[in-house]
C-alpha cells in the first residue's frame, strides 16, 4: 500500500513525511527522489504503509493539508517504491 504525496517544499525530507505519516499507522517506507543535477527533491515523494486502512486514513487527513508552505497533494500512488 503506497501514499503519492505532491506538491511538497524543497525542504521535505523523508524523516519529516514519516513522522507525520506514523500518526495514521505504520510507515513501511518513504521515498522523496532527489533531482539529479541540482540534488533537491522533486516535489513528490511515495510512502508505503502497512494496511490499506491507513492508506486511506492518510489520504483522507493529509490532501489539502497545508504544510510547510505549500497545499498538499496525497493520493494512492500509481507506481511502486522501486520505481520511483
Amino acid at each position: 500500500m503506497s501514499v503519492y504525496v505532491g506538491n511538497l517544499s524543497n525542504e521535505a525530507e523523508a524523516d519529516n513525511l514519516k513522522r507525520i505519516f506514523l500518526e495514521y499507522g505504520t510507515v513501511k517506507q518513504v521515498q522523496v527522489p532527489r533531482d539529479q543535477k541540482t540534488g533537491k527533491n522533486r516535489g513528490f515523494a511515495v510512502v508505503a504503509m502497512e494496511t490499506c486502512d491507513e492508506e486511506i486514513s492518510a489520504i483522507q487527513m493529509l490532501r489539502g493539508l497545508e504544510w510547510m508552505g505549500h497545499i498538499l497533494i496525497a493520493n494512492r500512488a500509481r507506481i511502486e517504491l522501486e520505481d520511483v
